[in-house]
């Protein structure tokens, strides 16, 4: 299917945005951006809304889900969007018609979260999915500039750490390190790679001390969509960190171009996924367990970032211009600010959004 389409667009467009990387092509062809924001729209006109009773009559929850309503905004209403599916794997995607929240219903119970990293879950962390990632964390941090430029005498807390593959970055930026996972063996080989970081396998409150609090940086890399209860994390993030401090959100953009374009098919759908967030709904998460502001920082893709995509420097403009004054680019880039104080001293160079 996406070898067809990729055809179809050569047949159309000719060969002029080959240099550009597939993903970012979206933004820069005539036409196509209008045309996948009327795709978009068609799909919600034509998607119904319906009860939960009615919406749970017509679908099934497997042994380790159930059904839900929306987190952010308590609507019990589902507007069935989409249907994902891999090898093994497919769940159905909802969408709030009061807020605009994309999340998976049925959705997987807290307490069964574990059974999604049980089984060797560090091969994927570590195979392809590890390539230039550590480059892309470095990108993100120049984005939100100067928060994580200078970790000394810092606390910073990792949430969901994987194999360790960031908390390698934050000790070398001389932060005092810890992080936590459900993947056994992630943690186990985080622990081997790292010298002064430390990784837990459980939650934060399983660590003396993490759950005692006082951090001055949480970062959540690719993690927010794996949280089936959102509002309970973040209020937890919330009291542990320390007056002054923020959290970082890396995650897949449910405003993103590329999904309105692709729908089931959108990379942001994998096998693990429960939540789908954007610049309009993650606002109301934050305001909802107390943080005092936002901004967003767009994300062009790691090559462009980089300088690494064979890009003519007008192209390049473009590009950044276009995913700038759009969607924000297919994943999401947010630090949270917990108070006034962390605005103050960390918001001088960014846009901040104040939560009332």
């Amino acid at each position: 299917m996406v070898t067809t389409k990729r055809a179809i667009a050569r047949a159309v467009y000719g060969s002029r945005f080959d240099h550009v990387p597939w993903g970012q092509r979206v933004y820069l062809r005539p036409g196509e951006k209008a045309a996948r924001e009327l795709q978009w729209q068609m799909r919600l006109r034509r998607a119904r809304t319906v009860s939960l009773d009615e919406y749970r009559a017509q679908h099934t929850a497997g042994p380790i889900e159930e059904f839900i309503t929306c987190h952010l905004c308590g609507e019990t209403r589902q507007q069935p969007l989409f249907r994902p599916a891999g090898e093994n794997w497919a769940y159905h995607v909802v969408r709030c018609p009061s807020c605009g929240f994309l999340y998976r219903n049925p959705n997987i119970l807290p307490e069964r979260l574990g059974d999604l990293y049980a089984d060797n879950y560090s091969t994927f962390l570590t195979g392809s999915y590890a390539e230039n990632r550590q480059r892309r964390y470095r990108l993100t941090m120049d984005a939100f500039a100067p928060v994580l430029d200078d970790g000394d005498g810092r606390r910073l807390l990792d949430f969901g750490c994987g194999s360790g593959l960031f908390l390698e970055v934050a000790e070398q930026a001389g932060f005092e390190a810890y992080g936590v996972d459900l993947s056994p063996d992630s943690v186990e080989q985080a622990n081997k790679r790292l010298s002064t970081a430390t990784a837990h396998f459980g939650a934060p409150d399983d660590v003396p001390e993490i759950a005692a609090g006082g951090f001055d940086v949480i970062t959540l890399w690719s993690v927010l969509a794996h949280l089936p209860r959102p509002l309970d994390d973040f209020s937890r993030f919330r009291e542990l960190l320390a007056p002054g401090g923020v959290l970082l959100v890396f995650t897949v953009n449910a405003r993103s171009l590329l999904l309105k374009a692709h729908g089931n098919g959108w990379s942001g759908f994998t096998r693990n996924h429960l939540m789908f967030y954007s610049s309009e709904t993650l606002p109301a998460l934050l305001r909802r367990t107390g943080f005092a502001g936002v901004t967003f920082a767009p994300f062009y893709g790691d090559t462009v970032e980089a300088g690494t995509a064979p890009l003519p420097p007008s192209t390049d403009r473009r590009l950044r211009r276009a995913v700038a004054s759009s969607d924000g680019g297919n994943m999401l880039r947010a630090l949270a600010f917990a108070d006034d104080k962390a605005i103050t001293r960390w918001g001088q160079n960014h846009r901040v959004r104040r939560l009332a």
